[in-house]
């Protein structure tokens, strides 16, 4: 019998239809040789510190930095994956062979691999990697299963990438929240996370700190045509009149006419960056919606994987591309002229060396029936992308007069659209316009001018203002993390800077939904700011190496590297490891001031952040003795983990008086209590401190 795990069960299903295991079974479908099951997302996750030593779960400055000497796993502490790997378990170890049937990329890697780990599976694992759920794509996938061997690069790099945000995001986040927090929530920094606000937050103070300022240039229409001089711009209206005055005095006249005709190239096919972008600019969509979108077209079978960096399609797809586009029928009208010849194989699509685990995202073929309204959207942009790939370029005509009143210099440009090309796939596609979002450039058309020809003109002063840099919408902070901060806008640079990005494709809409769930950055209309919050807490971090985008885009490119087989897990674990402690070293020895966050507390953080957060329950603190932490033992004392070597023991009533658990906490972590009345120690009752003596039993000192 072979086992057949696939990442979600709605793809258990397909493919168990597809393989004739139709008998459905709890938890996985049986027949044909085959049993498939699944997963529902992550099952195992990296161990917490407590898991590793009991004492860790009490957050505390003096047991940084945490690092274990191996990183192990456990099941997530859920009834439904609990039973559910029960399942996985008894299949895996009654199998001939497994067929890892996860998603197929960095992510799907890990969570399939740490599910056989923790099953201590025996059985030979063969993979699926496919790019597409259509039936064709699944069969052809088990026709050419892979080793698993193949993948151990990017399970090692996906390894390396979760112990790496383990390293760096619990220790950094307890350093910060015990030395400059205040008391009252977590101050949460992470690998990418942190970065990524530093950015936003140092575009917010130059948006702050911008003082707008009055200019004014001089203008003039010739020939219905609106000319700027090209002089720099005027700081004082005085100057500005004088020379409207010096422009009255003297005609214009013609010094150059130059029209070049050009070519505008094809936009890219998306991959998942581009898309969210996109989507962003013209739906308002937040990058994690549009991953949501994409993914339920994936899972329908509509388009290829979507969690992609790439923009090219492998070369061996050439062939398929025709009959793709034939199944669009929704788009008949668009794609008759492209089917009337051979689909060319351009460079700027067709390119092996651009491709790694997957291509672009694309239409699979299959008819998108009864779509819900933005996953229509979504579609819609991804279908068009990929037809207008295939059209002619858009060939245009730009102009540029030169021209002169007296001294002063002057310049007027035209664009002018000769043939549309492909833009013809977007000529009934233009949305209304969106406030916040850029007029795109409106085709200009100029006359025709004879240099040397000269004549009447109407000079004029304009005036305008100094603007503030822009605030960053989701769609520019994704392309700022995924250049790792520079400004680009050519393709073939940003495909050059995309090694170094900040985070993936795949995690930054949730880098992006941490940010706004933890109250550090905040959207007004389409635009993102940082609140104060977020500003004091890329304040209080002094190191560089936390907050800088092109560093933090080097440890994606080792990640890269480690996927490819250059670069050792290993190493780059002890990269990790040795910042780490040199930050700690430097946070502990540092000064700054408390943050305050608790009026932005998020409403209902996640499981895993209230287990981080500092509780203030007794049972979360330390052993004063041996630092295990403290149990509460029956109904009669709290007790350490250890008891029974330590001995350590505080009875819930002392000397004749219930001790609330404040005082046990200071009794605990202060070594002594406030003042009590009432308690009765010698022949009477006395006010005093209950204490911990040198050998850690409670004493009463008045």
């Amino acid at each position: 019998m072979k086992v057949c795990i696939a990442e979600k069960p709605s793809v258990a299903r397909d493919i168990a239809e597809i393989l004739g295991a139709k008998q459905r079974k709890d938890g996985y479908y049986e027949g044909n040789g085959y049993q498939v099951t699944w997963t529902f997302g992550h099952f195992c996750t990296l161990k917490e510190p407590h898991d590793y030593v009991a004492g860790w779960k009490t957050w505390s400055l003096g047991d940084l930095p945490i690092i274990p000497n191996h990183f192990g796993i456990k099941l997530i502490e859920n009834s439904g994956v609990q039973k559910q790997f029960k399942v996985i378990e008894t299949l895996v170890h009654q199998c001939e062979e497994v067929i890892n049937c996860g998603d197929a990329g960095q992510e799907g890697e890990l969570i399939q691999r740490w599910v056989l780990l923790k099953a201590k599976c025996p059985a030979p694992v063969k993979r699926l990697w496919i790019s597409s759920l259509t039936e064709e794509a699944i069969r052809e996938g088990f026709n050419k299963l892979k080793d698993a061997a193949q993948y151990d690069n990017l399970y090692a790099a996906g390894s390396a990438r979760a112990i790496g945000d383990w390293l760096l995001g619990m220790n950094a986040t307890r350093l910060f929240t015990k030395k400059f927090g205040d008391g009252k929530a977590v101050l949460s920094i992470g690998r990418v996370q942190t970065p990524t606000l530093a950015m936003i937050v140092a575009r917010q103070k130059e948006i702050n700190a911008f003082v707008s300022e009055e200019y004014w240039e001089l203008k003039t229409i010739y020939r219905k045509t609106e000319f700027t001089a090209t002089i720099d711009r005027i700081k004082q209206i005085d100057r500005a009149n004088k020379g409207l005055a010096y422009l009255k005095e003297h005609p214009f006249e013609i010094t150059s006419f130059e029209r070049k005709e050009g070519k505008e190239g094809n936009p890219r096919l998306f991959d998942l960056t581009a898309l969210q972008v996109e989507a962003n600019k013209k739906y308002a969509f937040s990058a994690d919606e549009t991953l949501k979108h994409i993914q339920n077209l994936y899972e329908k079978k509509l388009v290829t994987y979507p969690r992609v960096d790439t923009t090219y399609l492998s070369e061996d797809l050439h062939p398929k591309i025709a009959g793709i586009l034939q199944d669009m029928t929704p788009y008949k009208a668009l794609i008759a002229p492209l089917l009337q010849q051979p689909i060319p194989k351009l460079k700027t699509v067709f390119d092996d060396k651009k491709v790694t685990d997957h291509h672009a995202i694309i239409p699979t073929g299959m008819y998108p029936e009864n779509l819900p309204l933005d996953e229509k959207r979504v579609y819609d942009l991804v279908a068009r992308r990929f037809i207008a790939a295939f059209y002619p370029e858009c060939k245009i005509a730009n102009t540029t007069v030169l021209g002169k009143v007296g001294q002063v210099e002057f310049k007027a440009t035209g664009k002018q659209i000769l043939e549309p090309g492909w833009k013809e796939v977007y000529a009934n596609d233009a949305p209304a316009q969106k406030e916040g979002e850029e007029e795109e450039e409106k085709e200009k058309i100029l006359p025709v001018f004879e240099v040397g020809e000269s004549g009447p003109h109407e000079p004029r002063v304009h005036k305008g203002k100094t603007t503030p840099p822009k605030p960053f919408t989701e769609a520019t902070l994704l392309r700022a993390m995924e250049t790792a901060g520079k400004q680009v806008e050519d393709e073939e640079m940003r495909e050059l800077l995309k090694d170094n990005g900040i985070g993936r494709p795949s995690t930054r809409a949730n880098i992006i939904e941490t940010l706004f769930r933890r109250k550090y950055i905040e959207k007004k209309k389409k635009n993102i700011f940082a609140t104060q919050t977020g500003i004091d807490l890329i304040d209080t971090i002094h190191n560089e190496l936390l907050k800088s985008p092109e560093l933090t885009g080097n440890w994606e490119r080792k990640l890269r590297l480690i996927e490819k087989g250059e670069y050792q897990m290993e190493t780059f674990k002890q990269e990790l490891v040795q910042m780490v402690v040199e930050l700690t070293h430097e946070v502990k020895n540092n000064a700054g001031r408390t943050i305050s966050i608790a009026a932005e507390k998020p409403a209902a953080p996640a499981k895993e952040e209230k287990e981080k957060a500092p509780k203030k329950t007794v049972e979360e603190l330390q052993c004063p003795k041996c630092k295990t932490r403290l149990l509460k033992k029956g109904n009669t004392a709290y007790g350490c983990a250890n008891f029974s070597v330590c001995g350590f023991k505080v009875p819930f009533e002392v000397f004749g008086k219930k001790l609330s658990e404040k005082q046990v906490t200071d009794l605990v972590t202060k070594g002594k209590t406030g003042k009590i009345k009432g308690l009765k120690a010698g022949e009477g009752e006395v006010e005093g401190k209950l204490a911990l003596d040198g050998g850690f039993n409670l004493i009463v000192e008045q």
